[in-house]
């Protein structure tokens, strides 16, 4: 078994400063969507990418309704964020190229959610060797790719609504 460790969040997991405004809520209602980087608007949940990204192309699927966690959130919007998962996925697949993805949620602060009250997935692609020596001795993680720069991609990758 091969183990990924990423010890660069525990910086910001536990960082207790950060302000206690929700930062999804805010570029939900801000309207300044290329800034907060969120990606695309759906009818309950959007898509936005990590600001404290693992990898190039790290995003996440956040349904609209400030919640908890996942059993909480009801099922028509469950329904919206598994397809723009999907969606997100084509996207990432057809401008990045991954070997493989991970995708899922961390409900809670002690399963090292950074926002804990306001539940989403986690969508990072994945390439073999994109760990090395930087994270393990640095405990830096280098980023080939400006978080703008991603965003542009992706967003030109984004299908428009109703396209297969």
């Amino acid at each position: 078994m091969k183990y990924l460790w990423s010890p660069w969040r525990m910086e910001y997991i536990q960082d207790h400063t950060r302000d206690s405004a929700c930062v999804f809520c805010e570029a939900w209602a801000g309207g300044e969507d290329e800034r907060t980087l969120l990606l695309h608007r759906g009818q309950s949940a959007f898509v936005i990418l990590n600001r404290f990204p693992y990898t190039s192309g790290h995003l996440m699927v956040v349904p609209v309704v400030h919640l908890p966690t996942l059993e909480e959130v009801p099922l028509p919007t469950l329904t919206e964020v598994m397809a723009l998962t999907q969606t997100a996925l084509k996207a990432l697949r057809q401008v990045y190229r991954p070997q493989a993805f991970n995708v899922g949620a961390n409900i809670g602060e002690l399963a090292g959610a950074g926002i804990a009250d306001h539940v989403h997935l986690h969508v990072v692609p994945r390439w073999a060797g994109d760990t090395n020596f930087m994270a393990t001795l640095a405990e830096t993680r280098v980023l080939p790719e400006a978080l703008d720069e991603t965003y542009h991609r992706l967003h030109a990758a984004w299908p428009e609504p109703n396209a297969p």
